[in-house]
């Protein structure tokens, strides 16, 4: 996958991903505040995959998704200037099956996101 980025003004940037275009802009005073920033939008990918993962579980057992929530929350080592810990809190529907609980916690567990978190990829950074 080829990702093109672009600079439209201040401190936002874009970025042309497979036809589409995710904006992202800083906080003030650095930016406008006009869309997430790179990092609030790197947590979300966790948590809209790894609630993907949980809507694909209960649609592919037909299993109301009604109520079904994913909460995504992270705690900061400040000495560190980092995260320590994200904590992913996984809200199932009313009714669900008992016996599924474990088999959905693996299910959100496989996302993809998280994954190259777990075993990350290296980086290549070339200037020219």
């Amino acid at each position: 996958m080829k990702i093109a980025v672009s600079f439209p003004g201040g401190v936002a940037v874009e970025a042309g991903v497979k036809g589409h275009t995710v904006r992202t802009d800083q906080p003030a005073p650095l930016g406008a505040d006009s869309a997430a920033s790179p990092f609030d939008l790197f947590l979300a990918s966790i948590a809209t995959c790894m609630g993907f993962y949980a809507l694909r579980f209960c649609q592919e057992r037909e299993i109301a998704t009604e109520g079904l929530g994913l909460s995504l929350e992270t705690v900061r080592d400040d000495a560190k200037k980092r995260l320590s810990t994200i904590k992913v809190a996984l809200t199932l529907p009313p009714g669900f099956p008992e016996k599924y609980t474990d088999a959905i916690r693996r299910a959100v567990d496989q996302c993809a996101v998280k994954k190259q978190m777990v075993e990350p990829p290296a980086f290549e950074l070339t200037v020219s």
